[in-house]
């Protein structure tokens, strides 16, 4: 039965888990020695200019922070809605959650080139910007899925998990909305300066945080031979070609409604037919490999709910979502600002012109240093505190499970 389930923390001795740990922390000293060469070389070095001031660092910061709230789903699921067989994996969920969370911010914080400059964020309050706004949804969700994993973990608190899965679920959304609105607010660039970011923010996170949580738990189950139940598997497939689905809604809705106004013909023409690597990476990346081929996978007989089926689906999802979030920071910004509506405008500065970007070594070593650390961390954690389910076999998880009865048998009362 699914209240019955024992968690436990996983041994760490054999060569894998060590090779793991080896792999990861060499990971991260990649992105810190990145963040170094550029905090002390400057930002010259990389491919970030004048018009593209957010690049690589920020696709890899707000992918991890948008999966962050989508990999809380999980435990949103057993808390809030009631389902049991989701109980097992709160923990792992939670402790993803932040992990994610934690590695977003993290390349943020060195991408500014002066990290001391945090503080003067963190004091100073411009109640007029999503950003300071964000300061505290961000901290509040550490805090919150922190108390939240206490509760669960902690038998005399068991009560209160309800209460604080509502909570948790409630500031989920509110910090993917802050996420989105940083976009949706931008009033200067014609590919932001839309209300549907916020949802479609939304949609992303729940995609890219279950496809990274499916990852995770079936790695930790495979490396730890714990029993994964097929059926467990097959259901978080069908959730996550829903996701994938309202994914590909949104975005449709937004370039459809960019399209019937004749106001943001210029931009949309750029990102789905004139952009180059920009037009290739939305349709290529996001829409076929991210979208189409993951629904496919996770809907066709041959490949439904089997464990390979739903990793390659994952992993596309997951490069899909970087994609996507690509093209809306890069792609966004190298449009040219409409600085005087209707009107042609061209100086020795380039106005007028698509920005130009081509990312540095540096800016990708930093963002995979990011993930690193919250794989790592992931990967120290259930080390010393048990997050991880004993078993995951449907039989333990579903307490409505019932055996498939053998080729042949004679059904019961028959």
């Amino acid at each position: 039965m699914a209240s019955k389930i024992a968690f436990r923390t996983i041994e760490g001795r054999s060569f894998g888990y060590i090779l793991l740990l080896a792999l990861l922390g060499a990971l991260v000293l990649l992105g810190l020695g990145s963040a170094w060469v550029m905090e002390h070389n400057g930002h010259h070095i990389t491919g970030m200019n004048n018009q593209i001031v957010w690049g690589m660092p920020h696709v890899f910061a707000v992918f991890l922070v948008v999966a962050a709230s989508g990999a809380l789903n999980v435990a949103s699921i057993a808390s809030v809605f009631g389902k049991t067989a989701y109980k097992p994996l709160s923990r792992l969920s939670g402790l993803l959650a932040l992990t994610l969370l934690i590695g977003g911010l993290a390349v943020l914080v060195l991408d500014l080139g002066r990290p001391d400059r945090l503080i003067v964020a963190m004091t100073t309050y411009n109640f007029k910007s999503i950003f300071a706004w964000n300061i505290y949804l961000y901290n509040g969700f550490v805090v919150i899925v922190g108390v939240y994993l206490w509760f669960q973990m902690e038998r005399r608190m068991q009560r209160y998990v309800t209460a604080v899965g509502w909570v948790a679920f409630i500031w989920r959304l509110i910090l993917t909305t802050g996420t989105g609105s940083i976009f949706g607010f931008l009033v200067a660039r014609e590919a932001y300066d839309a209300a549907i970011m916020a949802p479609l923010f939304i949609a992303m996170s729940f995609s890219f945080g279950l496809a990274i949580f499916l990852l995770v738990m079936m790695a930790s189950c495979a490396w730890t031979s714990r029993p994964l139940g097929d059926k467990l598997l097959k259901r978080m497939g069908k959730l996550l070609a829903i996701f994938i689905a309202a994914v590909l809604y949104f975005t449709a809705t937004q370039h459809l409604t960019n399209l019937y106004a004749a106001e943001h013909a210029g931009v949309e023409r750029f990102i789905l037919a004139e952009g180059g690597i920009i037009t290739t990476l939305f349709w290529l990346g996001q829409v076929i490999l991210g979208g189409i081929v993951p629904l496919a996978l996770l809907f066709l007989p041959m490949t439904a709910g089997t464990r390979g089926g739903t990793i390659l689906a994952s992993i596309l999802v997951i490069l899909g979502g970087l994609a996507q979030v690509y093209v809306i920071i890069v792609g966004g910004q190298a449009y040219p600002l409409v600085l005087f509506p209707g009107m042609e405008v061209t100086s020795s500065f380039a106005d007028g012109a698509v920005a130009q970007y081509l990312p540095s070594w540096y800016e990708i070593g930093l963002g995979i240093g990011g993930v690193a650390f919250a794989l790592l961390a992931v990967a120290l954690a259930v080390r010393v505190l048990p997050f991880l389910p004993a078993s995951l076999a449907d039989n333990v998880v579903d307490p409505h499970h019932t055996k498939p009865e053998p080729k042949g048998a004679i059904p019961a009362g028959a």
